[in-house]
């Protein structure tokens, strides 16, 4: 066996045992596809603070197919960031838990054709995302009458425009409350309230953390949600 033969047999050896080590030492693997992508970098990230910290990263060179690892200490939600090396980059959003979730996705359409399977927390989010489509929908048909009908009565339309958004908007509003109080057992149910209705009133948000049970009261955003409520009793 030649010089160059060794050393590359030992810089596989090196990072195959690399590889063990981390997948050894994760208790969180996410394993991804993207149809398409024939290189670039994607990166598995939690947001700390105000910051983005990447857990683990992997440059993608013809191999659409990649794995990253973490560890969780308790379900929450992270970010699969793609780079496709040409100023392009695309988000994907999910709820993680302990074990294996699976991404797949398209090239072309990074953020909006994602499949995602995994943890049960992702399900309760996607279940309340499906219903906040139907409300954004709801808004464009409402942006789009208001410019139909701007041309008849200009004057009135505006007013018109606003009360009928606020009313939807106070739609959303009672709905996420109510998610998030039917979900107890959820992590997802602190996260909606301090993501989605931070502002609404401080009873609603104390309503939404009586029903929670006590290990969620306990979890990341349990504990987020209590800090939220006593910081706006001291407004």
């Amino acid at each position: 066996m030649t010089k160059i033969s060794k050393l590359l047999s030992l810089i596989v050896l090196i990072l195959l045992n690399i590889s063990c080590e981390k997948s050894m030492d994760s208790n969180f693997i996410l394993k991804g596809h993207v149809k398409g992508l024939k290189k670039g970098s994607v990166y598995l990230q939690k947001q700390q603070d105000s910051i983005m910290i990447t857990l683990d990263s992997l440059e993608i060179n013809g191999n659409p197919n990649f794995e990253l690892h973490t560890e969780l200490e308790e379900p929450e939600l992270l970010f699969l960031k793609l780079d496709k090396n040409d100023a392009d980059e695309g988000t994907i959003v999910f709820f993680a838990d302990k074990g294996i979730t699976e991404i797949n996705s398209t090239l072309k359409n990074f953020n909006f054709d994602a499949t995602i399977k995994g943890a049960k927390q992702h399900e309760t989010l996607e279940e309340y995302l499906a219903i906040m489509a139907k409300f954004n929908d709801e808004n464009l048909d409402l942006i789009q009458n208001s410019l139909e009908e701007a041309q008849k009565a200009k004057d009135t339309t505006a007013i018109s425009f606003e009360d009928e958004y606020n009313k939807l908007l106070k739609r959303k509003y009672l709905y996420t409350i109510n998610f998030a109080v039917n979900h107890p057992d959820s992590e997802v149910a602190p996260y909606l309230a301090i993501s989605e209705v931070p502002n609404t009133s401080i009873s609603f948000l104390q309503q939404i953390y009586d029903a929670l049970n006590d290990d969620i009261k306990s979890s990341k955003y349990g504990i987020d949600l209590k800090e939220l409520i006593e910081e706006r009793k001291k407004e």
